[in-house]
């Protein structure tokens, strides 16, 4: 921490929060620090980024963390202001986003940077994306957002925001017998994600994708395919009931 190593003789005053994994995760200490408080005033309760929903990042710390009746109980309390549905389908996904978003409020889709597999589905994140002209560009440019074309990964998006988000869910990120697994995809296989740094650090990107709306959001998760051993069903099936044990809203026509 550079506190620790180049101002020493600083006072630091710190919200209360911020030592807690919701916020900014395990990594955050202020034992060394001579001179450091945690004051609850420092903390900024109101999200601006989710205006209809100041409670979403409850809801998603608890969904990431496996504690799904939580999660279900804080999106109750907002439901009605900020839709959360989960879809099989994609092109299904894509027409709820853009029946959803009125005029120019801005819509697209996001996904991990580890998220390979969603290839086959139309979804790469491998290109190379214009920050630019995704975020600022008309309704009618296909390198827009809007065009729910080019995908932007949590890098991209990170402490920027859209009206309405498809979040494409792959592997990665996969829950399978009652908890998370995290996987990265090397070469022609899956691999766990063995080292806890590495574990957090896609929970946090997962954890960023979940946030970056402030309308709503529809939350695309693969069938797979039997033939595809690196998109096996077995890896999404868990996932899509999670979700919904998590209080997100599955669209029964197309399920």
């Amino acid at each position: 921490m550079a506190l620790t190593q180049h101002f020493t003789h600083w006072d630091v005053f710190y919200s209360d929060k911020l030592t807690q994994i919701e916020y900014a995760g395990r990594d955050v200490k202020f034992d060394a620090v001579a001179s450091a408080k945690a004051v609850a005033s420092l903390h900024l309760a109101t999200s601006m980024r989710s205006f209809r929903a100041e409670k979403l990042s409850h809801m998603v710390h608890h969904l990431i963390h496996n504690n799904p009746e939580a999660a279900a109980e804080i999106y109750q309390t907002f439901k009605d202001k900020f839709p959360i549905v989960v879809t099989r389908d994609l092109q299904a996904a894509k027409a709820w986003i853009k029946q959803h978003a009125r005029a120019n409020e801005t819509k697209g889709i996001i996904a991990s940077s580890g998220a390979v597999r969603l290839k086959p589905e139309g979804i790469f994140v491998k290109n190379r994306l214009s920050a630019a002209d995704w975020f600022l560009n008309d309704q009618d440019d296909v390198r827009s957002c809007h065009y729910l074309e080019d995908v932007a990964t949590e890098f991209d998006i990170q402490g920027l925001e859209l009206d309405w988000c498809l979040v494409a869910w792959d592997a990665d990120y996969r829950y399978v017998d009652g908890k998370f697994e995290h996987w990265k995809f090397t070469g022609t296989t899956w691999k766990r994600r063995q080292q806890e740094e590495q574990q957090r650090y896609l929970e946090n990107a997962y954890r960023v994708l979940l946030t970056r709306a402030r309308q709503g959001m529809v939350i695309f998760v693969p069938l797979g395919n039997q033939k595809d051993l690196t998109r096996s069903p077995l890896f999404f099936g868990d996932t899509l009931e999670y979700l919904v044990a998590c209080g997100v809203v599955l669209a029964g026509e197309i399920r």
